[in-house]
């Protein structure tokens, strides 16, 4: 399936895959590129659904107690990668959360098998011009603090964008939309998705 270039929103092929021969109960995973709109979304999706909201980049800066651009200024990206993998297998053996992941946290095979086992995965789906438009001003991003970030963004979705989509239950395009019209459109997946999950046994 891909993505690029078409509008709207719909099911990943790969669902029945996604979810085993259990159901996890109730938590949401968001994946997507930085500035995709996942904590945003995250956060008025978890209060419709009165889940807990978890972000994972928030979660390592709190047990760290240092930034995310100082935690790769000090350990490099291979260090925050370490940190971020242990994060999310903790949280995602959590039930009833709504999780926003780091942009690059699809890169790790275990990452992607804890999430695609564990909950719902939504990919916020962005294309690289429009991340950049929404980004450009935030110094909080160290990947993006080149020379040429939209460069670095559109490299990023070519690596990125198919480990995304293998690992997404359901795929959101959010264009230039509102955040209400995000989660409204989501919240219908989501409760479509549940009912055509309903008949599969729930995980011991």
């Amino acid at each position: 399936m891909d993505s690029g270039g078409r509008t709207g929103v719909y099911y990943n092929s790969r669902w029945d895959r996604g979810l085993s021969s259990c159901m996890p109960p109730r938590n949401i995973f968001l994946i997507g590129l930085m500035g995709a709109g996942k904590t945003t979304v995250g956060r008025v999706l978890a209060r419709h659904r009165q889940l807990r909201f978890v972000d994972s980049d928030q979660e390592i800066m709190e047990r760290c107690g240092v930034s995310i651009p100082t935690i790769f200024e000090i350990e490099g990206e291979v260090g925050f990668r370490r940190r971020e993998e242990a994060v999310i297998e903790e949280l995602t053996r959590h039930q009833g959360i709504v999780l926003a992941t780091g942009g690059g946290a699809v890169l790790s095979p275990a990452n992607r098998a804890c999430l695609k086992s564990r909950g719902t995965v939504v990919y916020l789906h962005a294309q690289p011009q429009e991340l950049w438009l929404r980004t450009r001003h935030d110094k909080n991003r160290p990947l993006l603090q080149t020379a040429d970030p939209l460069r670095k963004l559109e490299e990023l979705y070519a690596v990125r964008h198919p480990l995304y989509l293998e690992t997404a239950h359901i795929v959101l395009d959010t264009g230039r939309q509102s955040v209400t019209s995000l989660v409204h459109k989501l919240e219908q997946l989501l409760a479509e998705a549940e009912g055509e999950a309903a008949g599969v046994a729930p995980c011991d």
